[in-house]
């Protein structure tokens, strides 16, 4: 059983979604005495895979594929796996591997597992650990087709580093014009800061700010902790905050190693989006907040009184151990 990876990109760089699938997918490999293999499509800086163990790059240049259509990537990706022989192809749950996974799963007639937060527990049967029920739950998936498709959770399993000698080789897969009927006419992205996908760390404020005015002292704390910064739906709606910063069942997912809720009472939709974060702060004035209740620690207090004392007590740390 070999092993396939999609090595998504962004404007030519991989991401840590990425790095974070090949240290996955190499671990699997190894238990199988094989190899992985990647495709990249449009990438600009390829040398950081073999950091991760990806024994084979295909690397697909085409200027038809320059922005995401989930069908003609999907096609790729198919072809790419067909030419390997590779039964088990293993992609990110980004915003886009949500979109390409069962897309790929269906041209390779191939049984699918998303959210998957671990190794497989075996392979004969092939046997993995999903989260369920918006992150409320866990089950243990069997997929007995031969071709299978998963798509691991973003943080799950953390970046592990496997050097080792990349072949390249240069992949010309052929597009269907129908699925690129669809062109893109503009793209607005966050620039300048850590996004919410690939941090590590995420500093969220709610109502309880009171104002837009407010938010220095969340983005000061951001910069501090090197992390992005995020904010309830109702910050959202109100125009506080863009909308790209709005996490929770009905915005982005968050899945980072550890989540600061400042003002947020913790309404059920935005805990549904936050629940697979690892750790997960809560800075409330109401002890009787419904966020409390899934918080690993809990400050009772006004934010504008914590937050400043713990930059101050942040910034004295760093520069002890700097």
């Amino acid at each position: 059983m070999s092993v396939l990876i999609f090595a998504e990109s962004n404007n030519g760089k991989f991401n840590k979604a990425t790095l974070e699938v090949a240290s996955y997918a190499k671990e699997i490999a190894n238990t199988l005495g094989t190899t992985v293999t990647a495709l990249a499509i449009n990438a600009s800086d390829t040398t950081e895979l073999s950091k991760y163990g990806v024994d084979k790059l295909l690397t697909v240049n085409n200027t038809s594929l320059a922005d995401f259509n989930a069908k003609a990537y999907a096609d790729v990706i198919t072809q790419a796996a067909t030419k390997e022989n590779a039964n088990l192809v293993v992609m990110s749950s980004t915003t886009d591997g949500k979109y390409l996974s069962p897309l790929v799963a269906s041209n390779l007639n191939a049984g699918y597992a998303s959210n998957v937060i671990a190794l497989p527990e075996s392979t004969t049967p092939f046997r993995v650990k999903r989260t369920a029920f918006s992150n409320k739950a866990f089950n243990i998936t069997e997929i007995s087709s031969d071709n299978k498709v998963i798509a691991l959770a973003k943080n799950a399993f953390g970046l592990k580093e496997n050097n080792v000698a990349t072949a390249q080789e240069n992949f010309e897969a052929s597009t269907n014009d129908a699925h690129l009927a669809t062109t893109v006419s503009a793209v607005d992205k966050a620039t300048g800061k850590v996004t919410i996908a690939d941090a590590e760390i995420v500093v969220s404020a709610g109502r309880g700010l009171k104002g837009p005015e407010n938010w220095g002292m969340v983005e000061e704390l951001a910069q501090v902790l090197g992390a992005a910064t995020a904010c309830s739906k109702p910050v959202s709606d109100l125009g506080w905050r863009p909308h790209s910063e709005h996490v929770g069942q009905t915005g982005k997912p968050v899945a980072s190693n550890l989540y600061i809720a400042i003002g947020i009472s913790g309404a059920i939709q935005h805990l549904a989006g936050i629940s697979a974060s690892k750790v997960k702060v809560v800075i409330n004035t109401d002890p009787e907040a419904p966020f409390f209740k899934a918080a690993d620690y809990g400050v009772v207090g006004d934010a504008f009184e914590v937050v400043p004392s713990l930059i101050e007590k942040l910034k004295a740390f760093k520069a002890q151990n700097s």
